[in-house]
């Protein structure tokens, strides 16, 4: 009953005519945020943050809010049609643009439309009943949990890689050092640096996204010389029934994951994808169809991304840790408005609180209404010829890659990653593996380094901790369960009869 009666709370302030107004506002710019290669929710907040001086406290957190997750959204959009992603939209450049390329863009559209719905809603059920508990979960996990977690990333790349599990490791490494690049934060020393300033604060994952993904497509696809654009024929949106009953099950599993995910420090959208997408493609019943346009490549991956933009609410509003980088300005828009996000925010505030929850289930109705019926405006876009488009798609990475840091050298660094990732695909390289490497490297080493200070040089504290010494048990059987398997692969041709 005390459930019922917070929700209730909340929704009589989130239904107000003022605050239905700033969510509205806050899906629909997240949404076209989504849609521009290389800007995303992070330079869009922090642009719209001094605004949260002159609005009300619940219509600037509720707009704030809806930027962000609408931004999950709107990232599909360019990733599927244009293969251009953003950083939590990575995985969907795999399939979604294999279905692209098959002439089933609406339908592809319209399953990371349902899929983010569905895994949206999950995701604030799971923040209704357990965001005043759930966010001690992130108090169990150490340094060297953390470590552990992103070793079990790492398992992700036989499932991410499209080509061979060896080219998918090498591309790995890659990401990885690719990663290491810039000024040691302990030491002060700047590595692989070869003394240029424009590395000294490291690589920038929007210039590596744009560059690998986006770029190198368009020099792709200029190299073919033929004329096409991303999007051809007539739409389809609604799947049939078959088609329907694949997304379901894969969009319930993302939203599992993508809740875990999104809890954890350090977790959130981007690692949610890759999980997600790698327990699709081995429990899925089409998971031999992944990696050439199923459509639980897009209907996992899409959940896992908003559910998990979702409950990294919890230990915000739980207990005061914003786990990424928008969380920390969404905790800034907190203390402006003289509160302090924590364990007495539920208490102290409940109707900023109760309304923040209800204003979410508001803004997923209000996304799923411009994502799905609007589908057929937004391909309007690519039905222009690609000699013509593909200028326009140039002229907005280089827009959104310098936004982030205000920084022209970023673009030359993006132009490099674009060259780079038509190399890369020319020789069958996917750059997926590549992404996930330089996500993880650094967050893996970050963590091994604080293990290693907290136990003072000794790997004890990897198998002594009941969490991380599950996790490396869960990655040897793994291990060993793929090696079996190869084994029983290489061995079987033999056993045939001549």
């Amino acid at each position: 009953m005390d459930l019922l009666h917070n929700l209730a709370f909340g929704f009589s302030h989130a239904l107000t005519m003022q605050n239905l107004l700033f969510c509205a506002i806050g899906c629909t710019v997240g949404t076209l945020v989504g849609l521009l290669p290389g800007l995303g929710p992070l330079a869009t907040i922090s642009l719209l943050l001094p605004l949260t001086y002159s609005i009300p406290t619940n219509g600037a957190l509720i707009m704030l809010a809806g930027i962000y997750y609408g931004a999950q959204y709107g990232d599909s959009v360019s990733a599927i049609t244009m293969k251009i992603p953003h950083a939590s939209s990575i995985v969907a450049c795999i399939d979604g643009y294999q279905m692209t390329l098959k002439g089933k863009t609406g339908l592809a559209l319209f399953t990371a439309g349902v899929s983010s719905f569905i895994g949206g809603t999950v995701a604030i059920v799971v923040l209704t009943f357990l965001a005043p508990s759930l966010g001690e979960v992130a108090f169990l996990f150490g340094p060297a949990d953390y470590c552990a977690l992103m070793l079990v990333g790492f398992v992700c790349v036989s499932f991410v890689t499209t080509g061979s599990l060896l080219n998918g490791m090498a591309m790995c490494l890659i990401g990885v050092l690719l990663g290491q690049i810039g000024t040691d934060v302990n030491s002060g020393v700047q590595r692989y640096t070869w003394d240029l300033p424009m590395l000294a604060d490291g690589v920038g994952l929007v210039s590596v996204a744009l560059g690998c993904f986006g770029i190198a497509e368009i020099t792709k696809n200029l190299d073919s010389r033929e004329e096409r654009s991303p999007f051809n024929g007539t739409i389809k949106l609604m799947p049939t029934w078959a088609e329907f009953k694949r997304i379901i099950p894969s969009a319930l599993r993302g939203s599992v994951v993508g809740s875990f995910l999104g809890i954890l420090p350090g977790g959130g959208p981007v690692i949610a994808q890759f999980a997600a997408y790698a327990l699709d493609k081995k429990v899925s019943k089409y998971r031999h169809e992944i990696g050439s346009g199923a459509i639980e490549g897009v209907a996992g991956q899409a959940a896992a991304d908003e559910a998990a933009a979702r409950t990294s609410f919890i230990p915000l509003m739980s207990i005061g840790i914003p786990e990424n980088a928008v969380m920390a300005l969404m905790m800034a828009a907190f203390v402006i408005k003289g509160i302090q996000p924590g364990p007495n925010m539920i208490a102290g505030h409940p109707d900023l609180f109760w309304g923040l929850v209800a204003s979410m289930w508001v803004g997923n109705c209000f996304l799923l209404i411009l994502n799905v019926p609007l589908v057929r405006y937004w391909l309007s876009v690519f039905k222009i010829p690609y000699s013509v488009l593909f200028p326009s798609i140039l002229f907005f990475c280089c827009i959104g890659t310098y936004s982030v840091n205000n920084n022209l050298d970023d673009i030359f660094v993006t132009a490099a990653f674009g060259l780079g990732g038509y190399l890369f695909s020319r020789l069958d390289m996917d750059a997926a593996p590549l992404m996930l490497g330089f996500i993880l490297g650094p967050m893996l080493e970050e963590n091994f380094r604080r293990a290693m200070l907290l136990s003072r040089g000794s790997f004890s504290a990897f198998v002594t901790r009941p969490i991380s010494a599950t996790l490396i048990g869960l990655i040897a059987v793994f291990i060993v369960w793929q090696f079996a398997a190869f084994m029983m692969k290489t061995r079987a041709p033999q056993a045939q009869p001549a």
